[in-house]
């Protein structure tokens, strides 16, 4: 789907991005398609959320692996647009309120 996703950017003004936390062999393909996302011109100015899900399996990558392997700090350093992170399991629901909050900030501002 990463193809086309550039058919979708218009009036985007909140991204949000989803990364599989027990997959590692995953993570590289991953921030090759954040890092397409992030220097998208049409979406210099979108708030971006990563969520690192499935953190409820027993073999997920904590936060602090993740942002290792993928340089987030590096990423939220370089990138034009507001990042934020958390952690989230949408099978039990863990960290699904903190991006509801995010949502109605995000639009409350940008709305």
């Amino acid at each position: 789907m990463g193809p086309i996703w550039s058919s979708y950017y218009g009036n985007c003004h909140s991204l949000l991005f989803m990364v599989d936390a027990s997959n590692p062999t995953q993570l590289s393909a991953s921030c090759v398609q954040l890092l397409g996302l992030l220097s998208a011109e049409q979406l210099a100015e979108a708030s971006v959320l990563i969520l690192f899900n499935k953190i409820d399996l027993p073999c997920y990558m904590t936060i602090e692996e993740i942002k290792s392997l993928i340089r987030l700090p590096d990423l939220i350093a370089c990138a034009k647009q507001n990042i934020t992170t958390v952690e989230i399991s949408a099978w039990k629901g863990t960290g699904l309120s903190e991006v509801l909050r995010w949502l109605e900030d995000t639009h409350r501002t940008n709305g």
